[in-house]
């Protein structure tokens, strides 16, 4: 199936350059080169259905294929004489690689679904473990959006912020902040409950108690500031 409509190989569009294929973009490669294929009006040689293959397209088909890969991946399939056989090629090469991607991809969301703040961990630790989870979902060419990353942050947090955590879900849209904007929330309560001091047993229970509901008074304030703009 073509991804671009036939526009003629001729002018502006012949001159598009094909993307060079690597070892971890098989996927995003493999579409980008079926719509040049196709702009150049060859993708046909690749995927001829019951027509028969123009030899001069597939001379330019298979060219366009080769000039597109590395040199290690080149020098595998040189000896592919039409533009199908080529394509078909790298298809068996890539997607056991792809499988493979999946398969690390699948590890990597059971990893981020179990992670919580250990005991005693500092929230800025925590922040960075999941800027780092981000960080290998994009290497796998994945993105762990903000709004999963917040309700993640929000909902593994110890019960001592749980204050902050109901002030912010409570004030403000969790899908659409930003990474930062809640971990520097979350940061600023903590902060402002270890200036404070805390007693031990019950006196130190009652001035987690104040500052919570002094937080959540506060955010009820710029909540309804930020609504009348």
């Amino acid at each position: 199936m073509a991804l671009v409509p036939h526009g003629g190989g001729a002018g502006g569009s012949a001159s598009m350059a094909m993307p060079m294929l690597t070892v971890d973009n098989y996927t995003v490669w493999a579409i980008k080169a079926q719509a040049i294929l196709d702009v150049h009006t060859v993708w046909e040689a690749v995927a001829p259905g019951d027509a028969a293959v123009n030899a001069r397209k597939d001379k330019t088909a298979r060219a366009l294929l080769l000039g597109a890969l590395p040199e290690e991946v080149l020098l595998q399939v040189s000896t592919k004489l039409t533009a199908k056989e080529v394509w078909d090629s790298l298809k068996v090469r890539f997607v056991g690689a792809d499988r493979v991607r999946a398969a690390r991809l699948a590890t990597l969301r059971g990893e981020f679904d179990r992670l919580k703040m250990a005991d005693g961990e500092e929230l800025d630790v925590y922040g960075g473990r999941l800027a780092a989870m981000a960080a290998r979902y994009a290497n796998l060419g994945e993105t762990l959006g903000d709004a999963a990353l917040v309700k993640k942050l929000l909902d593994t947090v110890p019960d001592r912020l749980f204050p902050v955590v109901a002030g912010i879900e409570q004030f403000h849209d969790v899908t659409t902040m930003a990474f930062d904007e809640a971990l520097g929330r979350l940061r600023a309560f903590n902060e402002r409950v270890r200036r404070r001091g805390q007693d031990g047993g019950e006196r130190g229970e009652e001035k987690l108690l104040m500052t919570a509901a002094q937080w959540a008074a506060r955010e009820r304030r710029h909540g309804g500031a930020r609504d009348d703009d």
